[in-house]
């Protein structure tokens, strides 16, 4: 089963939707409680970096026997020091993002704590793809 998202950036009433829509199907297709709350945190994680940060992007989920494969897409300003931005609590975000609640340096983070593989790349001026794997 594949699914695709597109994440407006700025939108953060919109932030949360995806995860929601794939949390509703693993919850029908009996994937263990415990291993939806670690894909959705990091569903959630990437949809909120991808608002905050990027100018807009697409998110692709796919569902087998055996996992979900999250693939998240944005056009942005790109990362300048990924391994900078592993570690928590750091953060680019802008003052509004931070008055919302949001931008706190620990989306990357999250993300790499939930899930069972996950890489990062990013160019400079042109954007950055997250993959991640969570096996049922």
């Amino acid at each position: 089963m594949k699914l695709e998202f597109d994440i407006a950036s700025g939108d953060f009433s919109k932030a949360g939707r995806a995860s929601s829509r794939i949390k509703k199907m693993l919850k029908q297709l009996q994937v263990d409680p415990k291993v939806i709350k670690r894909i959705v945190v990091a569903i959630y994680e990437a949809e909120v970096n991808v608002v905050a940060h990027s100018v807009g992007g697409k998110m692709l989920a796919e569902i087998d026997g055996t996992g979900i494969t999250v693939i998240v897409q944005d056009n942005g300003p790109g990362i300048e020091d990924i391994e900078k931005a592993m570690q928590e609590g750091y953060s680019t975000a802008s003052k509004a993002v931070r008055n919302m609640g949001f931008g706190a340096g620990m989306g990357l983070p999250n993300i790499n704590r939930n899930t069972d593989e996950f890489t990062i790349e990013s160019e400079l001026g042109v954007g950055t793809v997250l993959t991640f794997r969570n096996n049922f």
